[in-house]
Parts: structure tokens; sequence; C-alpha cells
């Protein structure tokens, strides 16, 4: 590459140069269909090879599609591939074409039989969001979602199990590699005292205390999720009752992201100062897990964990994490004050974080609910979502400057397509939105009357403490459930062959 030309201007003149006498305004009619045509080719091709496998012989595969295409069966949605493209509008053909591409590629996307197939594949998938949303409980009543039940707890884990068993699914081997080694951290009932219950704070930052976060959160009855932007990971170990091999037992986890920079019920509370709202934002933090695994769930342990969420130490973590560290998108060094966390309830009104309290102070806040949209009821349809899109030559990719949002994105843009209306992402289930002030002054501060934060002095050995007296012990005295718990039910959870064991967990 020349040096006196920047990297943008040579990647444009290269472009041109492979662009040809071809002008700009026509180039559209050569990109849109490639990107299209290769796509389906490359969906076709792969069902081909796995039907090929099943045949030991790629010619009697094609041999049997056709056979389908001629019968009709494939149109129908009933063929042993998803749809069929002519030879003339297949890859291996569409790249021997040195003149008049624009041309051939227009007339391959308009041939009947193509436009049948697109067609056929729309139909079949429209035929799949309806049955989904059925199969789930939902009906479509102009355009809109509505239950066709109660949506009390037991139907909204049903709801998030379709799409926790899809991501189990796919990673059956990492768990069954993972659980013969992590098991010992997971206690049985019978291996509890609960006066010797000694909680301690770890931020899971090493590649074993990492894997047993996501081995836990894998027991959720909600979907995995990573989180997003910023991130802090923590484990709470129980020091006081330990495995034969020595090492703490697992109480309970506790994960922190970036807050969403629009969240009606936060953003009607304050009173942003004007161009500083980004700024603020981003001094809080999202609680996107937390929860106790059993036995620590039947005394209790959930409660725990939400107050190790306001601790010193979950402050601490933040700032030697983020403390002079630019922000990805904006390239900004915000101060490495963490003010406040929100949250929402896993399902609905939560018991978890209602009356929660430290010395009759409360430790998090109602303030309202969300409006009741979402993805996660679409969630087995995101691939095939996925997969559509991209044959149409849209983009489904994420990164920086995109954000969660582009799953949003993505499922409004295919369910317009699809004839849809995006308000189904209206899944009407509304969950309890708190507030965890980290600050005495937390309303001045957010509407710019103060720049200096007032922290709680909370440390986690002394919520601690509070929780054995106020939680835990009484807890002991009523119930003995907790005894019988054994921690392979953990593992049988995480197996999709079998059904759910019906594992209690104050799970967020």
């Amino acid at each position: 590459m020349p040096l006196d030309i920047t990297l943008e201007s040579w990647l444009w003149d290269a472009a041109c140069a492979i662009r040809g006498p071809v002008g700009a305004p026509k180039f559209k009619d050569s990109i849109l269909p490639l990107a299209f045509l290769e796509r389906l080719s490359d969906v076709l091709e792969e069902e081909l090879y796995r039907l090929a496998e099943e045949c030991s012989n790629r010619e009697v595969a094609l041999s049997l599609v056709e056979e389908e295409r001629k019968e009709g069966a494939i149109a129908q949605g009933r063929g042993l591939v998803r749809f069929y493209i002519p030879e003339e509008a297949r890859w291996t053909n569409i790249r021997k074409q040195d003149k008049g591409l624009g041309q051939y590629l227009t007339n391959a996307v308009r041939k009947k039989k193509l436009s049948r197939m697109v067609m056929s594949v729309e139909a079949e998938l429209r035929k799949r969001v309806i049955e989904h949303l059925r199969e789930l409980g939902f009906k479509v009543e102009n355009g809109e979602l509505a239950l066709e039940g109660n949506s009390d707890k037991h139907f909204l884990r049903r709801l998030h199990d379709a799409v926790r068993r899809l991501a189990l699914y796919q990673m059956q081997g990492w768990v069954e590699n993972l659980w013969p080694r992590l098991r010992p951290y997971f206690a049985d009932g019978r291996d509890i005292n609960p006066e010797a219950i000694r909680p301690v704070l770890v931020e899971a930052t090493t590649p074993w205390q990492r894997e047993l976060f996501r081995l836990a959160r894998l027991t959720w009855s909600l979907p995995y999720s990573k989180g997003y932007g910023r991130r802090l990971r923590f484990l709470i170990l129980d020091e006081g009752n330990r495995n034969p091999e020595g090492q703490p037992y697992l109480m309970g986890i506790l994960a922190l992201q970036s807050p969403p920079l629009s969240f009606p019920p936060r953003d009607r509370r304050f009173q942003y100062p004007p161009g500083r709202k980004t700024e603020l934002v981003n001094q809080t933090m999202d609680i996107h897990t937390l929860g106790a695994l059993p036995p620590y769930s039947y005394l209790l342990g959930g409660k725990l964990v939400a107050l190790a969420a306001a601790s010193n130490e979950v402050r601490e973590a933040y700032r030697r994490k983020y403390e002079g560290r630019r922000t990805e998108i904006e390239g900004r060094v915000l101060p490495a004050h963490l003010v406040a966390l929100t949250t929402t309830s896993a399902f609905g009104r939560s018991s978890l974080y209602n009356r929660l309290k430290y010395n009759g102070e409360p430790i998090a806040i109602s303030i309202g609910y969300t409006e009741g949209y979402g993805t996660f009821h679409l969630e087995p349809l995101y691939p095939l979502f996925r997969e559509y899109l991209e044959a149409q030559g849209i983009s489904t990719r994420g990164g920086y400057n995109v954000g969660p949002r582009i799953k949003w994105q993505t499922c409004v843009r295919a369910l317009e397509r699809l004839g849809f209306s995006g308000a189904l992402l209206k899944h009407t289930i509304r969950r309890e939105v708190f507030l965890f002030p980290l600050i005495h002054n937390l309303d001045d501060y957010m509407e710019g009357r103060t720049d200096e934060p007032e922290y709680k002095d909370l440390p986690f050995a002394d919520l601690g403490a509070y929780w054995r007296e106020r939680w835990l012990l009484p807890r002991v005295a009523r119930v003995d459930g907790w005894y019988k718990w054994e921690a392979e039910q953990l593992l049988e959870s995480l197996l999709v062959r079998n059904e759910a064991t019906g594992v209690r967990s104050d799970e967020r």
C-alpha cells in the first residue's frame, strides 16, 4: 500500500477496481442477489451434505431431492431439505459468470421456482412462530400477544425452560466433563452444620472460579447469560463447612453487568442534569444473576446473596477493576464510583428483595414494574430469524457500538418481514424492578446537586452476621427438608435428557 494514502482510501480504491466499470447505483443489482443466493446455496449444500452422509452417496441424495421437488413435497414443507434452489441460481454456477453478472443474478432471483422457494421458507417460518407461541401458552389477538392462562411462577419457569434446555443441549459435553472435578463444591444437605456456616465473598477471577460460577449458573431455571459490557462475578463460599478435600462449599453466586442506558422505571425516578445521563447511569450496574444453591437456598441463602450485592467489597472490586479505564464506545474515563444497582425479579413480584433490610434500613427499594417487553419467549426461534435475515443480506452481528439490542432488532426485522408486528415482542409479563442505593445521597448525586457520593458502610462480614441471626437460625428451627438434599440432583437438572427435578433456587 502506498505510504501517502490512508487505509480507507486504499480499501475504497480496491473495492472500485473489483467492481469494474459497473456504476455504483447499479452495483446493488449484483450485491444484494449475490449475498442472498450465496447464503441460500450454503444452507442447501449443508443439508445435501447431511443427506448424502445418511444415503452414503451424494448422487442418491440429489436424486431424492429432485423427486421431492417434482412431487411438490419440498414446497409443502414435507421434504428431506427445507427448500430447493434451481441449478442456475446456485453458487457453483454463479461463480462461473464473468460477464453480465448483475443481469444473471437478477434473472436468477426472479425465477418463479426460486420465488416459490422463498415464499415456502417464509410460510414455514411463519407457521413455526405461531406454533411456538401457542405451545408456550400465548395466543395472537389483533397482532399482539395474550396469555391464555395464568402467568404464575410455574408458567413462567416453563416459558424459560425451552430456551434453557436449548442452551444446555449445546453444552452437554462441557457439563459432563466438568462435573466430576467441581462436584465437591456442591454440598449434600447432610454435609452442612447450619451453626458452623461462615460465608465469605470472593470475586471470581481465576479459571476454576469462573468455571464454578458458570456451572452453578446453568442450574438456574432462567437461561444462562454471560452479561454485557462491564462485568463482575462473585462466589459466596462457606468457610465453616468444607468437603473431605478441605474445600469450602459453594453457597451462592452474584453477577453484575453494565446497566441499560434506557430503563423507564429507573429513569422516571431521577431528573438527570442535561447531557449527563450516560455519565451518571454508567456509575451504576445491573444485577443479572443473584441466588443461592441448594441446600443453602432452603435456608434463605438468597437473602444473604442479595445483602452481599450492597457490600463494601463489591464496590471495592468495581473500583479496582475499572478505575482509570476508558469506556469501549465513547472512549471516556468515568469516575470509578459504583453508586447504585438495579435488578428485576425473575418471576413477576419478588419475595427475595421485598422487605430486604439491614438493621431496619432498606437494602432494595421497589421502583415499579417493567412494561413486559423482551425477546426471551422467542429465543428458540432466534437462530432461524438470523439465518432468514442473513440469507437476504441483512447483518445480524453484534459487537461494540451495537450492544444487547441487536437481538431485539433482529427479532423485529424478522417478524416484520414475515408479516407479523413487532408488537409480538410484548410478552406481557411484567417484572418488579428494584433499586439498591449504595450511597446515602443517591438522589442528589444522580440529579447533579452534588459530585461527592456519601457511601454506605456495609462490610460483608457484618451483613453475613446479620443474615445469620435474622434469617438463617430461625429458618433452621422451622424447617428440616434441607437436610435431605443431594447434590446429584443438580447434575440431573443439567442433563437435558432428564425431566426437571423440582430444584428450588432463590434466583435472579
